[in-house]
């Protein structure tokens, strides 16, 4: 039997970003659906129920700190890795009180995120059982 593909939800909006992030990962064996905003983020967390989110904190319409807050009244354990593109960043600090997995900075290597990714899923795995 075929072991279920674990689906991320990555939501940015950078086009540029979330395309080449996108293909990163479906090339290690996720499958990808994204959200360019918060707002269609929230959307997409409860039609979907993803495995696990991804999550700019910078984006228009609603950021995600606001978004990670609405998801969490539906869903309180999907794991969840802020990206952002600063390492001192207040909203990040914020979104930790939401409970994230972690924070993968835009500079660096996506190897980096991907190994966040595999512990989130692991550890959230482990606590399902």
């Amino acid at each position: 039997m075929e072991e279920k593909k674990n689906k991320i939800l990555l939501v940015d909006d950078e086009k540029d970003f979330r395309d080449l992030m996108t293909f990163w990962l479906q090339s290690r064996g996720y499958l990808v659906v994204t959200a360019s905003n918060g707002a269609r983020a929230v959307e997409m967390a409860q039609a979907e129920n993803p495995d696990i989110i991804f999550m700019d904190l910078n984006m228009p319409v609603m950021d995600g700190t606001d978004a990670l807050k609405k998801i969490r009244e539906f869903n309180k354990d999907v794991p969840v890795i802020i990206i952002s593109a600063f390492v001192d960043d207040r909203r990040a600090k914020e979104a930790m009180r939401t409970g994230i997995s972690g924070v993968f900075y835009k500079g660096k290597d996506f190897q980096e995120g991907l190994a966040l990714l595999e512990a989130a899923l692991k550890t959230h795995k482990q606590l399902k059982k």
